[in-house]
């Protein structure tokens, strides 16, 4: 079947889908090259299929969300693609959708930052049975594996997303990582802790609008072609000026410095990023920091010595990724070692949580503040040497 792209109520440009697999098997036309996605591919006016098929997949659920098995069986849909596809692909992240050649939908009347949407596949992802249910919801392009959900309370579009594992954090290490970057001065997405039968979910108002919209990491890397003597890093680096981001290097280094002190393992390119006006497509800046709940431990038994941390997305451990700051004295890091009782009273009421484990938490991230302190005297002692 043919299809349109469409950016608020722009062609962008014109592709055949396969029913059956949902997968864009050609583009025909191209109608605003202007307003192609960042990460597709257009050379000699020609669009790559594969980078159009990588971006449209990413804005669906991924494959690994918990229950997605059982949720795909529930609503009939052979994978994510083809449930993105039931609600036009609309999401409150950007304003790109998809609809047939033939469609006289209008983007002001079906958009979910303006219009209201169905709570149905929310809850069936949350477990829910249901007799008779809508797609129309922006739950079917949700990113992440834990479990999710959008919510209109007060006329504001909030996501509610879930825990995992034995102890249930990452809720609560969302709104530490938010406390850890208020000290750093670093704009960041603000959580609160709520509970829905007993369980812990992280809520988050969101900071888009219908003119604004997320561009990932990842799609703004991967716009331009990265040079075989640039590291990831640097390639990230260039391609943000490229686009406008002025103070690239200071934004990327604050989220290195926090990342490594909340021993994220999940900082991955498609989980921070830049904001754009999606009218005249201007970059606005780099969006707040969002999604942190991977992170202080949370995945290591409580009587484990913690070592090095596993980290995203320009090294394998924090101990190396952190390297790629040029002055870590620009930090407060001191500051953040004063947020050990505001940390005890987050995690205090987390039920999953014992005291033991609350100390565990809390003693492994003043070692990684303290190892950051020594690793800023290190450093402070290089650059002396090197101005002698």
């Amino acid at each position: 079947m043919i299809y349109y792209l469409k950016h608020k109520n722009l062609n962008v440009l014109e592709m055949e889908i396969d029913e059956e697999t949902s997968i864009i098997v050609k583009v025909l036309n191209v109608v605003e090259a202007e307003h192609i996605p960042l990460g597709v591919r257009f050379e000699n006016q020609s669009v790559d299929r594969r980078t159009m098929n990588h971006w449209f997949k990413s804005r669906c659920i991924p494959e690994n969300r918990q229950s997605i098995d059982r949720v795909l069986e529930a609503v009939g849909e052979l994978n994510t693609v083809g449930l993105a596809l039931k609600c036009y692909g609309l999401s409150l992240s950007d304003c790109y959708w998809i609809c047939t050649k033939s469609s006289d939908l209008d983007f002001d009347k079906i958009n979910f930052f303006e219009n209201d949407f169905s709570k149905d596949m929310g809850e069936i992802l949350f477990g829910k049975q249901l007799d008779s249910f809508s797609l129309v919801s922006h739950d079917n392009t949700s990113d992440g594996w834990l479990k999710k959900k959008w919510i209109i309370l007060n006329e504001d579009r909030y996501l509610l997303k879930g825990a995992s594992g034995v102890f249930r954090q990452e809720p609560f290490n969302e709104k530490i990582a938010g406390m850890v970057m208020e000290k750093l001065r670093l704009p960041h997405v603000e959580y609160e802790v709520v509970f829905e039968d007993g369980m812990p979910y992280s809520l988050c108002k969101n900071f888009l609008s219908k003119d604004t919209e997320l561009v990932s990491a990842w799609s703004v890397y991967s716009h331009f072609k990265k040079p075989n003597h640039l590291s990831a890093y640097e390639h990230l680096i260039e391609s943000y000026e490229k686009i406008g981001i002025t103070n690239a290097v200071e934004n990327i280094e604050k989220l290195l410095v926090t990342d490594f002190l909340i021993a994220n393992t999940d900082r991955h390119m498609n989980n921070f990023g830049i904001v754009r006006n999606s009218n005249t497509l201007e970059v606005l800046g780099t969006a707040p920091i969002f999604d942190s709940g991977t992170s202080l431990f949370m995945s290591m038994p409580t009587k484990v010595e913690v070592d090095d941390i596993e980290s995203k997305p320009f090294a394998k451990t924090h101990e190396k990724q952190i390297k790629l700051v040029s002055d870590l004295q620009k930090f407060d890091v001191e500051s953040v070692l004063e947020l050990r009782e505001g940390i005890r009273t987050n995690l205090s009421q987390n039920p999953f949580m014992d005291e033991e484990r609350i100390h565990f938490v809390i003693r492994n991230f003043e070692q990684r503040a303290k190892l950051l302190l020594e690793l800023m005297q290190e450093q402070r002692q290089m650059q002396s040497h090197k101005m002698i």
